[in-house]
This record gives C-alpha cells, structure tokens and sequence, in this order.
C-alpha cells in the first residue's frame, strides 16, 4: 500500500465514527444500529481488523430511519423511501409519496379496525355491567 492510500485510510477513519458511538450520538442502541445495516437501511466500512465504521451523515440517517420508524412504517417500506433520500428526483419522490400513501391508508383502516374492536368491548363492559346491577339487586 502506497503512503497516500495508507493516509488516506487513516483520514477515512479519523472521519468516521464506530458503531457505539453513532448508537450513543442517534440516540439508539448498538443491536440497533446492527439491524438498520442488516435491513440495507445503513451501510457501513469495516477495518481491517473488521470494526465498522460509519460517516457522521449516518447520525443524522438514524434518526431519519427513527423517524420513519415512528410513523408507523417497517423496515421492508423504509428501505423502498431511502432512494428518494439517497438520489433525489422527481420519480423517486414521487414514488416515496405514492408509498407513504398507501401506508397512510393501511394505517387508517387498522383504525378502523381498532376503533370498530373498542366499541364491540364497550358494549361488552355495557352487558356485564347490566348483568353485575341485577346481581346485585337479586342478592339485597
């Protein structure tokens, strides 16, 4: 290796932070900063005794992926939006909007479900609430 590369590898790593580090700065833990890179959502280069090293861009990725997270969208999804991120176009926004709509829409009928499934236990509570009373009146 010439003097150059092996300056140039010292300064690559000097920029770059491990994996603890980017888990502390982004506010996750290390597993899951391991997954993100297993899921293709983050990548990573290794030394050569084999740490993986990240840019600091990638502090601010976590925490768009964290964000993505939190909005209810899983890692298969994350990873179809992260081109509009990685290589910002018109196609690959519009596509990410097309997407985040149909999660808007899958999230808005789990609503609906969740919502239908409150009111089937409210009128649950209602019947063995009545059915509590008339015991109560039958024992006095």
């Amino acid at each position: 290796m010439s003097e150059a590369s092996v300056c140039a590898a010292e300064l690559s790593q000097e920029d770059s932070v491990r994996i603890g580090e980017l888990a502390s700065q982004s506010g996750v833990s290390v597993r899951s900063v391991r997954y993100y890179e297993e899921q293709g959502l983050l990548s990573s280069s290794r030394s050569p005794s084999g740490q993986r090293h990240y840019t600091d861009d990638e502090v601010e990725r976590v925490a768009f992926i964290q964000r993505l997270y939190a909005a209810g969208l899983s890692s298969r999804t994350i990873a179809e939006l992260l081109p509009c991120v990685d290589a910002p176009s018109e196609e690959n926004s519009d596509s990410a909007l097309e997407r985040m709509g149909l999660e808007r829409e899958r999230l808005s009928a789990h609503i609906d479900e969740l919502i239908h499934t409150r009111d089937t236990l409210d009128t649950v509570m209602a019947s063995a609430r009545a059915y509590r009373e008339q015991l109560a009146t039958q024992l006095v």
